[in-house]
């Protein structure tokens, strides 16, 4: 034994190899979590960067330009997603607990298959029953993000963004929300109003029917994700949505 052991007990404690504490998640934590996570405050520096190296979000005729959206949401998601993991790190909580869980991966990812034709059935409801009952909310005639899609190089362009930036992105980021929510913030239901609202204010700029129809998807995925304890499945599911959409657009138009 030690000599410092035997003058101090708690000298073992201290040893370098010990790990430290987690500092604990208060609820002024948990919301400030939650903020920086929304994906408000990463765009928004990043939208500085962006414009500081020159790059314009509009052309000359004033339309979204495919490099500009393609950087922004690409590098979003590196950021984000690292913020994220940063934060689950810091409060020494592993990441597969909070985005996998026990369940068999290879079945989630099945189930998100079956999944997408129900998100398109959704859809088709929730924008049909808006432009038939309150058509004054089909305030953007044509969606900015399909305007983008110009020749098959862009299709896939787009498509990988919207399986990283949508798929991968977005459910990692509603999954440790929602987790936030449960833990310190009012319980997870909470945070999948809150969250989905927010998530359909994020596309506003496609049309405010289209905002609503986005926030009942996120309610559904957020759903799907808090009755099954993982994310696969939601974002198999939301993947293969977004990679359907941009398919209908290149064929039908």
């Amino acid at each position: 034994m030690s000599l410092s052991s035997d003058i101090n007990p708690a000298a073992d404690e201290l040893s370098p190899t010990t790990p430290s504490a987690a500092p604990p998640l208060t609820r002024g934590g948990a919301l400030a979590h939650v903020l920086l996570c929304s994906g408000f405050p990463t765009q928004i520096v990043l939208t500085q960067i962006l414009l500081g190296l020159g790059m314009l979000p509009f052309d000359a005729r004033g339309q979204l330009t495919t490099a500009y959206v393609t950087t922004l949401t690409l590098v979003d998601s590196v950021m984000l997603i690292a913020l994220i993991f940063w934060l689950l790190a810091r409060h020494h909580e592993r990441p597969a607990d909070v985005f996998i869980g026990a369940r068999s991966v290879a079945r989630e990812a099945a189930l998100g298959v079956l999944l997408v034709p129900i998100a398109g059935a959704l859809v088709i409801a929730v924008l049909s029953g808006l432009r038939a009952l309150v058509p004054w909310l089909h305030n953007v005639p044509r969606n900015p993000l399909e305007a983008l899609i110009q020749n098959p190089a862009d299709a896939v362009l787009l498509g990988v963004v919207a399986v990283i930036g949508g798929g991968l992105r977005e459910e990692l980021q509603r999954a440790f929300i929602l987790h936030r929510f449960r833990q310190r913030l009012g319980g997870p239901t909470v945070g999948l109003i809150v969250f989905s609202s927010a998530f359909g204010a994020g596309h506003l700029v496609q049309g405010m029917d289209v905002a609503v129809t986005t926030a009942v998807l996120g309610f559904f995925w957020g759903t799907v994700y808090l009755r099954r304890g993982s994310i696969i499945a939601p974002v198999v599911c939301h993947a293969g949505f977004n990679a359907a959409e941009i398919v209908r657009h290149v064929v039908f138009g």
